[in-house]
């Protein structure tokens, strides 16, 4: 006679699977892009946990692309080639030697990485950087400091996206990693762009049905520091009203959220990439985790639906 515990002790794991039946069948075929970066780029578990969501993810029927910075690994190599790190205004000043460092690390290092650990489960991804088929292309970035704009080197500002190589790759069953690298559409150089905005920029252009931030917060808080209250759901009008107080690392990533569901993407996340599985709990589950920006409600309508 069978155990009936044996049977009670397995019950959990179908209510999980259960629990995720709807938003199964809600991203079926959707592409979804994620940013990844913070400590689930350096911890080996958490990285481990990230790959084995979005290969979840690509057999689950979605779509993921994955783009990448490397705020530390860049950092490391750069004080290894005894290049000093100057800031202006918050932004790397990137020199045309740190450039070279900037797209071996991106390029040759975290992209390599992050394509062989989505490997170990199948031949699935490829890795690209914005300079292939055109993907992100820029111009020289020139941040305004004091009424005066300030020359910070090979940063760039994203101009134009072509998505062909990354439908290209989605269309034959393969997961695109993309590193924040762009080509100039003037002057032929290479930039550093933010990851951020490139994401956001790349979930836009691809019409997404979803941007996810991978950060090391567990979301945007309510009244920072007094209070660590997570506001899970916010409109892109009230986000915007937000944006002036932010820390300055959250501004990127927030700006990102907003211009995605500004042009097209159903819904933006930022959530706590030091949590393992972070991405799957935030897809399949009622609770979700994070923060969730969604648009604007059109007059008349009812705004997002099904979400939580």
């Amino acid at each position: 006679m069978s155990s009936p515990t044996r049977k009670h002790t397995a019950l959990p794991k179908a209510q999980i699977l259960i629990e995720a039946l709807p938003w199964l069948v809600r991203h079926n075929g959707k592409t979804v892009v994620i940013k990844f970066g913070g400590n689930a780029m350096v911890d080996e578990d958490l990285k481990a946990a990230f790959a084995q969501d979005v290969v979840f993810l690509h057999h689950a029927g979605l779509k993921p692309v994955v783009v990448h910075g490397g705020g530390p690994q860049i950092s490391a190599a750069l004080d290894q080639h005894g290049i000093v790190s100057e800031f202006k205004a918050g932004l790397r000043v990137t020199t045309e030697d740190a450039m070279d460092v900037v797209r071996m690390v991106l390029a040759g290092q975290v992209q390599r990485e992050l394509v062989g650990l989505l490997n170990q489960h199948g031949p699935l991804a490829v890795g690209l950087t914005g300079e292939d088929a055109h993907t992100i292309s820029a111009t020289k970035h020139q941040p305004e400091i004091d009424g005066e704009l300030v020359d910070i080197g090979r940063v760039g500002e994203i101009t134009a996206i072509d998505t062909g190589a990354i439908e290209a790759l989605l269309a034959d069953g393969r997961i695109p990693v993309v590193s924040s690298i762009a080509r100039s559409q003037d002057d032929g150089h290479v930039y550093n762009v933010n990851a951020d905005t490139a994401a956001a920029a790349l979930a836009a252009a691809l019409g997404a049905e979803t941007l996810m931030v991978l950060t090391d917060v567990e979301g945007l808080y309510e009244d920072w520091p007094n209070s660590d209250e997570v506001i899970s759901r916010l409109t892109a009008t009230e986000l915007e009203r937000l944006l002036p107080d932010l820390s300055s690392g959250m501004v990127p990533k927030m700006e990102g959220c907003l211009h995605a569901v500004r042009n097209g993407v159903t819904t933006a996340r930022v959530i706590d990439g030091r949590v393992q599985h972070s991405i799957l709990l935030e897809i399949f589950t009622d609770e979700g985790i994070g923060t969730m920006v969604v648009p604007d409600e059109k007059p008349g309508g009812t705004g997002e639906q099904g979400e939580s």
